[in-house]
């Protein structure tokens, strides 16, 4: 028997399948889509079975498969058939596109792989027998068996092995080892609430359908959550499966906690903040058929799930469902879309801004468009308040105006809660020499290093470089030393001055890196033993707490300043999110907008909420200079260690390009925002097209004309979230 054998090796000139001889003893066990070792050159790699050709080989000259990893096949038809479309829709390599489907912890070695499966040993009786002929610990055990009748050995609090292993050897007990899986779900239902005739509505239009797209327009507080869980529960009864996909993983500890009160151990969860043994677990209870919704971040929209009746999509503007590094540079609306497919299953879109390619799309009917257009209790959305920062930095107040800190101690008396959003960690964006000028940067990075006080250093946040903080100047000596920005360190600093006694929790990457501190400091903030939630972006969606109803932004223009096509929606869309964390409840909520810039259009959409009249002005700057969702993008990344050699190829490029595609706009090549990141120059070479099957073949062309040459590498991004 030959296989052809797929090698985990993502380089573009080994992205083929190599001829292996299966050795007698494998042939039973061999099968699609299964993982093999092999010999390849001078290694032993990992790959994966694409091929079987039952003839014998006359090929002397071909190596044998050295060990089968896996018991079962990790990749079915689904899955292999999704591999080579998501290779065609990206051009990235095939092995990439099949890696990025399983977790980690998938990949260790066979001889690894029982030891990573956690196992509950249980004791119980062979046969009746009679305890009088019995005593000590022998009887000590049975009693409790006898009582029980099975007993974890762990229960058998001071009982030695010897007195187990003597009743073992006589036959009088049975030993039985359950898998113990590390991720528990508590089984108690005892959420269900009635829906709004808004709710039903919605529910009624996407489960009396057969198979398409949903675009669901829903105000925050709309609950949509409510909806999505009633469409589950319905397609649960045809006795098919779902997917939910959240954009944070801030949001899955309280929309895991709802879901579960709702279907219990029916779920399971796949997201970063899981450990490898726990996404193991959790992957095999799914691939064994022992849960039927799946609930997780970008990843889990691959999930080994059998009869898909619905893939849900929540907070579908965030830009977080598109993989931007490394490749495959996929989005994972599109495997949705690939996946209700092949399934023949509901695709359902939700969000309070939703981007403006998807609601395009949802008033054109290209998706069926649905609309939850107000609160579930009746109350109106949250007065916005807009504070123009240019005011209050004459009057010496640059952190927090008047207004906010006003309402900050109206709430605080109130004992009520507030969340304030600063997306920028750290305590300051950089530091400078006042004497000479000099800023502390990236060595490797072009780039500002961020202070960071807590620590006491400087850190570049792209490639993860620092350094403690100089007393001097390196370049003059001087001690004129000052920092300029603010971060959340600085903010909770400032925080703790105005309002010494309150109770302030900061929630960003620096405090809740450590694994379960996002579901701790949720559930703390949840209990009120914290008055002030202080945080970046991750507390700006989903999240629900019925005690907050003041909302403050430090600092809107923090997003509105990126050079991006999409700042201005993302602005919009986060300053939107975040609002409607406030008044979610009986209480009515505010909201403060601290900018520079409050008469930019999305700002001042967002103080009434208006979605309709930003999504207007957005689309017709869209219009006017080319921009999706009028056009479709294309990013190409030509990077490399030598600068002067990557300019020249991206010049050549360019002009290929010219020569090849005709009726598109080809922009640059210029350098990136950050030009240099991790030791690696880089250029961009930007295209704007209607057609995607028109550039296609061009850029096949091209990347396999680079893809011997190491000096260079090219990276295609379609439709990038963000150009940079």
């Amino acid at each position: 028997m030959i296989v052809g054998v797929l090698v985990e090796i993502t380089n573009r000139s080994v992205d083929r399948i190599f001829e292996y001889i299966v050795p007698k003893e494998f042939e039973s066990r061999i099968q699609i889509g299964i993982r093999v070792l092999v010999p390849f050159g001078r290694m032993t790699l990992e790959g994966f079975v694409l091929e079987i050709k039952n003839e014998k080989s006359t090929d002397k000259d071909l190596r044998e498969v050295l060990e089968i990893v896996d018991s079962y096949a990790v990749l079915d038809d689904e899955l292999l058939e999704l591999g080579k479309k998501m290779r065609d829709m990206t051009l990235s390599t095939l092995i990439s596109c099949y890696q990025v489907m399983l977790p980690k912890a998938l990949k260790v070695k066979a001889k690894n792989k029982e030891s990573s499966i956690l196992y509950d040993t249980y004791y119980s009786l062979r046969e009746d027998i009679s305890l009088n002929t019995f005593s000590g610990k022998q009887r000590e055990i049975l009693e409790l068996i006898v009582n029980r009748g099975k007993v974890l050995r762990k229960e058998l609090v001071n009982i030695s092995s010897s007195s187990l292993n003597t009743l073992l050897k006589k036959e009088l007990l049975k030993e039985e080892k359950i898998e113990h899986f590390r991720v528990s779900y508590d089984s108690t239902l005892i959420e269900k609430k009635t829906l709004t005739e808004e709710q039903r509505n919605v529910v009624s239009l996407v489960t009396h359908n057969s198979f398409d797209k949903y675009l669901l327009y829903g105000v925050t507080g709309s609950g949509k959550t409510e909806v999505y869980m009633e469409i589950i529960d319905y397609y649960l009864s045809l006795g098919k499966t779902s997917i939910v996909l959240v954009p944070e993983i801030s949001l899955t500890p309280q929309i895991i906690e709802r879901f579960q009160k709702r279907f219990g151990n029916k779920i399971a969860a796949l997201h970063s903040g899981l450990s490898d043994g726990e996404k193991y677990d959790e992957y095999r209870r799914i691939l064994n058929g022992d849960v039927s919704i799946v609930i997780g971040a970008r990843s889990a929209i691959f999930a080994p799930l059998k009869n898909i009746g619905v893939i849900i999509i929540d907070e579908e503007h965030s830009d977080s469902y598109k993989q931007s590094d490394p490749s495959p540079r996929y989005h994972a609306r599109d495997i949705a879309f690939l996946r209700g497919e092949w399934h023949h299953a509901t695709v359902l879109m939700g969000s309070a801004t939703p981007s403006l390619e998807s609601m395009a799309r949802g008033l054109k009917g290209v998706y069926t468009y649905l609309e939850l257009p107000h609160r579930v209790n009746g109350k109106n959305l949250p007065f916005v308040h807009i504070v123009d920062m240019n005011v209050e930095i004459r009057n010496r107040r640059e952190t927090f105006s008047k207004e906010l800190v006003d309402l900050i101690q109206d709430r605080l008396e109130k004992k009520e809660q507030i969340i304030l959003l600063l997306n920028r960690r750290g305590y300051s964006s950089f530091i400078t020499c006042n004497h000479c000028g000099y800023t502390f940067k990236c060595p490797n990075c072009d780039i500002s290093l961020t202070y960071h006080k807590t620590s006491h250093t400087l850190r570049c946040h792209y490639c993860g470089y620092g350094e403690k903080v100089y007393q001097n100047c390196p370049k003059c000596g001087d001690k004129t030393l000052n920092s300029f920005g603010m971060g959340t360190e600085k903010v909770e600093e400032e925080l703790s001055k105005l309002f010494p006694n309150s109770r302030v929790l900061r929630m960003d990457y620096d405090t809740t890196s450590r694994k379960g501190k996002h579901e701790e400091m949720i559930s703390s903030f949840q209990k009120h033993q914290y008055d002030i939630l202080l945080g970046t972006q991750m507390v700006a969606k989903g999240l629900d707490f019925p005690q907050v109803t003041l909302v403050g932004v430090i600092n809107a223009d923090t997003s509105l300043n990126i050079p991006d096509f999409r700042s201005s929606e993302n602005t919009f869309s986060l300053l939107s999110q975040v609002a409607g964390r406030s008044g979610r409840s009986e209480k009515v909520g505010e909201v403060v907008i601290q900018t520079f810039n409050p008469d930019h259009y999305a700002i001042s959409c967002s103080k009434n909420h208006d979605y309709f009249s930003f999504y207007k002005q957005e689309m017709f700057l869209r219009k006017q200079l080319n921009y999706p969702p009028f056009y479709y993008l294309c990013n190409i990344r030509i990077s490399g260690k030598d600068s002067s050699y990557i300019e020249l190829e991206a010049s050549k490029i360019k002009k290929s390009l010219e020569k090849n595609l005709l009726n598109v706009t080809i922009l640059g090549p210029s350098s990136a925002g950050i030009f240099k990141m991790n030791n690696i120059y880089r250029y961009h070479i930007l295209l704007k097209y209607k057609d995607v099957n028109y550039v296609l073949p061009v850029l096949e062309r091209m990347i396999e004309h680079y893809k011997l040459i190491s000096k260079i590498k090219i990276d295609i991004d379609f439709n990038p979230s963000q150009i940079l």
